[in-house]
């Protein structure tokens, strides 16, 4: 089941996609792609609705953000071994975490904006792990019980930020727009397995990561044991498990995005995102 949020931005509806690839509307059955409505029951009830029953969204909405009510953005660094080394770092003895503003936070088509003062915007096309119920010290052979899906995520970066200036990588990773989610929320049960997926992002048309979840160095299921010893994990929370190599930093010379840059990536099974780079004002 692919589950999406639609309409403007602050005002969106659940829904989700069907086997046309059309939106149907959920806003009669749940009041978002949130909380509640993502626990395992809950998606167990949806996934039994005739979707041809449910009203037809018309036209080509903006898809906003494919989860609401995320209360932690947790990323992970040099999740990938062959990012370590581009990056010119060793691979870390344990998950390295960091925290994104969910105010990042977007849709999967919106504008991407340049922060001002920003030098050195970079790109990171990510597998994003959406939390279905509280996970609090969890095994690892149970962690994948608590997840309710995945999506893809583009882990935007400002590398001066994040490196350059004093203090942690989170000021980096948080600017408005630096978080697109989505398009869909894709329930796990659609995902045989989330170590197998290829992935990919282009800029300008130009291939610049090609690579697969399979090369992770900590997968889904120890990310979210090891998570839930630190801190609780809820409903609506997000893992953004790491990126493959060819992110702009690693290009020789570097390359960051412009305004004017047009960002394309996806994962396999869980949809495609596009996103033009824009100036702040």
């Amino acid at each position: 089941m692919k589950l999406v949020r639609y309409g403007a931005p602050g005002a969106e509806k659940p829904g989700l996609i069907d086997a046309d690839g059309n939106v149907r509307d959920l806003s009669g059955k749940i009041d978002d792609v949130a909380g509640a409505a993502i626990a395992p029951e809950s998606l167990i009830a949806l996934s039994s609705l005739d979707a041809a029953a449910l009203p037809l969204v018309e036209g080509n909405p903006r898809l906003g953000p494919c989860v609401a009510g995320t209360g932690k953005f947790i990323c992970i660094g040099l999740n990938y071994a062959d990012h370590a080394e581009e990056s010119g770092l060793a691979v870390p003895p344990e998950p390295v975490i960091f925290m994104k503003a969910t105010s990042a936070i977007c849709g999967p088509n919106d504008n991407l904006v340049i922060p001002r003062g920003s030098e050195k915007t970079d790109w990171e096309v990510e597998l994003g792990v959406v939390i279905g119920k509280t996970a609090k010290y969890v095994s690892e052979e149970e962690a994948l019980d608590y997840v309710a899906g995945y999506c893809t995520v583009h882990d935007v970066s400002e590398r001066a930020f994040q490196i350059e200036h004093q203090g942690q990588w989170t000021k980096g990773k948080s600017a408005d727009t630096f978080g697109p989610t989505g398009p869909w929320l894709v329930t796990k049960d659609e995902v045989a397995d989330p170590q197998n997926l290829p992935m990919w992002l282009k800029v300008n048309g130009q291939t610049m990561q090609d690579g697969t979840t399979g090369t992770m160095v900590y997968g889904v299921a120890h990310l979210v044991s090891y998570l839930s010893r630190f801190m609780s994990l809820q409903p609506g929370d997000i893992i953004s498990t790491g990126t493959p190599p060819g992110v702009g930093m690693g290009q020789k010379p570097p390359r960051y995005l412009k305004p004017g840059d047009v960002v394309e990536l996806g994962i396999e099974g869980l949809g495609v995102q596009k996103q033009t780079c824009v100036a702040d004002r």
